[in-house]
């Protein structure tokens, strides 16, 4: 297991989705407002993170690959704080574009007693325009003819910046160049992702996106939605996550089937765990590891990071340690 963790290092994964800063301001609730009927909390530690996409970045940097993050972000304070926080990771910001035509995402997440109370968003929602789309565009393919890019990932959080023109774009430029792409899909464009490699839902995503009545106890209703769901992809890897029941795995290629139970945590936040398992996935993907210690890994992985509070990224020596205790 430690040689497959030494082989993430140095690989390169290029992140094509939306970023955002996510702050906390963590305090105590000890009376009510004489104003309205809510608490007030008093604010004793304010800290920010990486979110979005950029949490994807974090946490394939934190296991040793070097992520190479693109996006669009507005020309403001909020993607200043972005770029430093990049900076103090030595994180690359050579696929950031800055636009005047949208603001940067930033969410605001307020936490009295150690219970999230409020989040205030200030985002920008509308897709791309056609000169923000050619801008990122261009810069992806730039990095592509002059990085040796070992994976690709789509990290869709609906904010505008995964349009459909920019999915296709993107696939097949990593297709043309034998460069495999994992997808974390909303939604919307959920079955634009034709022809990726790893397709990535969540439960509720696999349903709403193939209009298919699933329950939640019965592996083969999802089987069949997966089927239904690779007809429509062509995707050589499906791996759903099924929150408290684990992962389900279907590797087409091989025409193999993996379900890998969830483990027991004590869970804190489950803000960033599908960046987590993303990210883990891909490595063990462009590290040519097979279905069962895909799903395996990342499932620890997702658990791991449920443990702490707000979007932080895995700690690669104590995965490494639960590796060796569960998977050996």
């Amino acid at each position: 297991m430690k040689d497959l963790f030494d082989s993430f290092n140095g690989k390169k994964i290029m992140i094509v989705g939306d970023v955002m800063l996510d702050i906390y301001m963590k305090g105590k609730v000890e009376r009510i407002s004489p104003e309205a009927p809510v608490p007030i909390v008093a604010v004793t530690e304010t800290f920010s993170r990486l979110g979005g996409a950029a949490n994807v970045a974090q946490n394939l940097k934190a296991l040793g690959a070097e992520p190479i993050l693109c996006s669009i972000v507005g020309n403001d304070e909020t993607s200043n704080d972005l770029h430093n926080l990049m900076k103090e990771q030595a994180m690359s910001d050579i696929g950031i574009v800055r636009s005047e035509e949208r603001i940067t995402t930033r969410k605001v997440r307020i936490i009295g007693n150690n219970a999230q109370m409020l989040r205030v968003d200030t985002e920008d929602t509308f897709d791309l325009t056609e000169k923000e789309s050619h801008s990122l565009i261009n810069r992806i393919h730039a990095i592509i003819s002059e990085e040796r890019i070992d994976g690709i990932i789509l990290q869709d959080y609906n904010k505008g910046v995964l349009t459909e023109h920019l999915i296709r774009e993107v696939i097949s430029t990593a297709n043309k160049n034998g460069i495999p792409v994992g997808v974390d899909p909303k939604k919307k464009n959920f079955l634009a992702y034709k022809n990726a490699t790893f397709f990535k839902p969540n439960l509720k995503e696999l349903r709403e996106g193939i209009g298919m009545s699933v329950k939640d106890d019965s592996i083969e209703d999802i089987t069949k939605a997966v089927d239904k769901l690779q007809s429509e992809l062509e995707c050589r890897f499906i791996m759903t996550t099924l929150s408290e029941r684990g992962v389900l795995i279907k590797d087409y290629e091989n025409n193999v089937m993996h379900h890998i139970p969830a483990h027991l945590r004590k869970i804190a936040d489950v803000s960033g765990a599908g960046d987590t398992v993303l990210s883990v996935a891909m490595l063990c993907l462009v590290c040519e590891e097979d279905a069962h210690n895909i799903a395996a890994l990342s499932n620890l992985a997702g658990g791991l990071v449920c443990e702490e509070l707000g979007a932080v990224p895995i700690n690669k020596t104590r995965l490494l340690e639960e590796c060796k205790k569960i998977m050996n």
